[in-house]
């Protein structure tokens, strides 16, 4: 996992960056994140057309085409590395309007009411909004 951002008590947002992570995460939060997070990756390495060149170094880049492709998977971690949310941004953390955010809590609870203010860190260190209305794919009305 890369560190992304502090946020606010002593929380600190964390970026998947394998399927194991993926994996982990989805075992400790118990939600099917590791399945979106190899989909988006399959998808974004089908899209890759390599640089013309040697055979042997037609898949330099790829690693980095497929991380700036697909979208960005995050993990909440507090002090003792316990995972308290999970969140699917827009590839590279860009606003993009077609692309829905999605945060959520264990089993895909609602993390707003206990982590709004580390979900505001994370939008504002990608100068997005990150709010429930958009984000929390399960609220009601």
């Amino acid at each position: 996992m890369q560190f992304v951002c502090d946020a606010t008590g002593q929380k600190t947002w964390f970026r998947i960056e394998t399927e194991a992570e993926a994996a982990q995460e989805s075992e400790l939060m118990r939600h099917a994140v590791e399945k979106h997070f190899r989909r988006a990756y399959e998808r974004a390495a089908q899209t890759y057309t390599p640089a013309p060149g040697p055979y042997v170094e037609q898949d330099i880049g790829r690693a980095a085409y497929i991380r700036r492709t697909m979208p960005m998977f995050l993990t909440l971690r507090d002090a003792e590395g316990n995972a308290l949310a999970t969140a699917m941004l827009p590839p590279q953390g860009r606003e993009d309007r077609a692309f829905s955010p999605i945060i959520v809590g264990p089993g895909n609870s609602d993390p707003y009411p206990e982590h709004a203010d580390a979900i505001r860190d994370l939008g504002r260190h990608f100068g997005l909004t990150l709010d429930r209305g958009r984000c929390y794919p399960y609220h009601r009305g």
